[in-house]
């Protein structure tokens, strides 16, 4: 009975037939992904490497190589990302801006964050020989450009995962009570590892083209040297997925979860493990050879993000399927209610007829978690009924100490409307749901 914002449909035309621009969304998002993945995932590496370059100098030519991608995978991020986000805007109007408006100034900040972490990363980029001899202040750039790329996914997971939590929007007030709702944090440590991992296979495909001078550019480093570190990178950062991957699943709220999303993931678990299979055979081979395996390596992954996109879009269909019911049932009662309005008035009644104390107090407390056939926080009307048809004093008692109810979520106590009124209520519930 947690008081639920139930927001009115908006009567929009869409450009699209809402089931392709859906499909358009997940295949544009993916895309977008893609290079924010090259380059949050090269930033990260860069940072590291060059860490690594004060010991030793040739890993510092590696931290400069990766950086000079790391600008352009920025560009091509920033370019792809508006489609998806003009997408998601259109399918999911009222859940997206309630969800960045409820994150409130952190949203606000994306951008100016965004601008100020891609400035760095060119600063950083092109002062790498003006400051060889200070690489205290270089590094200072790289990490507080790797900072805001690491803080700025936060922002976005947090408002992605507060659409599914229609129930919980009166409870959050600003980004860090999202940020501490179920399932951001895994979500957060699954994307920055995905990050590591896809910019690793990148730079594997990158050093080691034909074309690439590696002689040239990094004097030191053979290109089967260049891919078996990467290739190794990839691999663990992967690993570390088996542990991530299981948590964020089970994180995420139960009443989203089904058959069918099982197996839209299960066929992309198994390509992991041919992935895994495959950089693996890759490390442990001949030098000479390895990268032979590098196009099956990438079509697997492919096919695993695929599942995994398209296993997120269903999971968030039916995560916040409940909550589209009972904008729908409250839409319709509020056009009825209107109709019934004017025609008092044309009719000359200036009162709305009145409601018993039952349905008053039903509407005040508990309408928004409970609808007569629809199953939203709590159960429909008609499963209460098959429970207490001959005993309202029975929904009184669960009414005062409730127990843990469908999806994890705890009805709290209304004991505090007293016995009278919740037996009021309660004969409503009963009478309503065999209207």
């Amino acid at each position: 009975m947690d008081q639920i914002p139930i927001p009115h449909d908006l009567e929009l035309q869409l450009p699209l037939p809402e089931g392709l621009l859906k499909v358009l969304l997940v295949l544009l998002f993916l895309l977008h992904i893609l290079f924010v993945n090259f380059m949050v995932g090269g930033v990260t590496l860069s940072f590291v490497f060059e860490i690594i370059g004060l010991k030793n100098k040739k890993y510092d030519a590696l931290a400069y190589e990766i950086s000079r991608t790391v600008t352009v995978n920025k560009s091509l991020a920033v370019v792809l990302g508006v489609a998806p986000l003009l997408a998601i805007n259109l399918a999911y109007t009222t859940y997206f801006y309630t969800a960045t408006s409820l994150t409130g100034i952190a949203w606000l900040m994306v951008i100016p964050a965004v601008t100020v972490a891609f400035l760095l990363t060119y600063v950083h980029k092109y002062t790498w020989e003006k400051l060889e001899n200070n690489k205290p202040v270089h590094l200072g750039l790289a990490f507080m450009g790797l900072a805001l790329f690491w803080f700025i996914p936060f922002i976005f997971l947090a408002n992605v995962n507060l659409m599914l939590f229609p129930n919980r929007w009166p409870d959050v007030q600003g980004f860090i009570s999202a940020v501490l709702l179920q399932n951001v944090i895994p979500r957060y440590l699954h994307f920055m590892l995905a990050t590591i991992a896809v910019a690793s296979l990148f730079a594997v495909g990158w050093f080691g083209r034909k074309k690439y001078d590696i002689k040239k550019s990094l004097p030191e480093f053979t290109k089967d040297e260049v891919k078996h570190k990467f290739y190794l990178i990839a691999f663990i950062a992967t690993l570390m997925q088996f542990i991530v991957g299981p948590l964020l699943l089970f994180t995420l709220p139960v009443h989203g979860l089904s058959l069918l999303l099982y197996g839209l993931i299960f066929p992309g678990m198994l390509a992991v493990i041919f992935f895994m299979f495959l950089i693996w055979f890759e490390i442990k081979t001949n030098e000479k050879i390895i990268g032979r395996h590098f196009w099956s390596v990438i079509a697997l992954l492919t096919f695993t993000v695929i599942c995994m996109a398209f296993g997120r879009h269903y999971y968030r269909e039916r995560a916040i399927t409940p909550h589209r019911q009972l904008v729908t049932e409250k839409t319709e009662e509020f056009y009825w209610k209107s109709e019934a309005a004017r025609t008092r008035l044309r009719m000359g009644i200036s009162k709305e007829p009145a409601k018993s104390a039952g349905e008053t107090g039903f509407d005040k407390n508990c309408g928004v978690c409970h609808a007569k056939t629809t199953v939203l926080v709590g159960p429909s009307l008609e499963e209460i009924y098959e429970l207490y048809e001959d005993y309202p004093k029975g929904i009184v008692e669960w009414s005062k100490a409730p127990e843990v109810i469908r999806g994890g979520a705890v009805m709290p106590s209304f004991a505090h409307l007293g016995d009278d009124e919740l037996l009021e209520i309660s004969k409503y519930m009963l009478k309503a749901a065999t209207k």
